[in-house]
């Protein structure tokens, strides 16, 4: 390929090239950009603030959060929940009131339709050549020449072109909500009653929050006091809530299975790994990759 291949356009080929910054311009196609570390929040930071927790908290999954955000974010789901269930509640009464109704027209439709055959019954020989015959024959006539315009007027189509006709403007059903209130971030059921509270020991006890937030190093492990970051993994002793390294917890902690600083008696779900942001580099183990699906253009 020469020098300006990729910028060639009197080709008579589709170059991969072209067809990547085409769908790139086009607003077409999924696009995915690498994640650098300014885009990675930080072990200490909550999941939904993205901010340095005052009042940290860990789920049993191990996501951060605040616990004034985390609160606010467990009323707001139940009192979104309680909105649709009262709407769920009205339409499950509508409809049922709807299928009474229904209920009552068919049972009226039919007992008109039974006295209209009663009716029509006549009990006396009819004389072809008398002029009652006559009237009684253009009447059942007429009446049955009323029934087939009434039957053919209900049969006819409705007026497809008014919005409010079309099959689209039928209202659409709601399904009945959950109750349970989920986890933003895993998916799992989330109650307060599960939120652990966190204590991180800081680096230096001397500096107030304000000073301690502007250092790039901040906490430490609470039993071996090396410094915490993104690029340590580390777990949240359910007990007593301090923050160890995961190095720490497989080295000293599982032997005995003991908080080393309360002392009680430690189990395996009592141990829960922090999830941590990433570092920047594929290393970490974490995804850097963001992703954006579109519709594809297909050339």
């Amino acid at each position: 390929m020469t020098r300006h291949g990729k910028n060639c356009t009197a080709g008579a080929v589709y170059t991969y090239h072209e067809k990547k910054k085409d769908t790139a311009a086009s607003g077409y196609g999924t696009q995915s950009v690498r994640l650098g570390k300014d885009a990675i929040k930080d072990f200490d930071c909550c999941c939904l603030s993205l901010q340095p927790c005052r009042d940290p908290v860990v789920t049993k999954d191990g996501y951060l959060y605040e616990k004034e955000a985390i609160l606010q974010y467990i009323l707001h789901q139940k009192t979104e929940i309680a909105k649709k269930m009262k709407a769920y509640e009205k339409q499950k009464q509508a409809l049922k009131s709807e299928g009474q109704l229904e209920s009552k027209s068919e049972e009226r439709e039919r007992a008109e339709k039974f006295k209209q055959r009663e009716n029509n019954i006549v009990s006396k020989p009819i004389n072809p050549f008398t002029s009652d015959s006559c009237s009684i024959m253009c009447g059942s006539s007429s009446s049955t020449s009323s029934d087939t315009g009434a039957s053919s007027s209900s049969s006819a189509l409705p007026s497809f072109w008014i919005p409010s006709l079309t099959p689209e403007a039928k209202p659409t059903l709601l399904k009945k909500p959950s109750k349970t209130v989920l986890c933003p971030m895993s998916g799992c059921p989330l109650k307060m009653s599960d939120l652990i509270s966190v204590r991180f020991t800081p680096l230096d006890s001397s500096l107030d929050r304000v000073a301690l937030l502007t250092r790039q190093d901040r906490y430490v492990c609470a039993v071996t006091k090396d410094t915490l970051g993104n690029s340590v993994p580390c777990a949240v002793l359910k007990p007593s809530g301090v923050v160890v390294t995961m190095e720490c917890v497989e080295k000293l902690i599982q032997k005995d299975m003991i908080d080393p600083v309360t002392g009680d008696k430690l189990k395996e779900k009592d141990i829960i790994p922090l999830q941590r942001g990433g570092t920047g580099f594929a290393g970490s183990g974490v995804d850097l990759k963001a992703k954006e699906a579109r519709p594809v253009m297909q050339a």
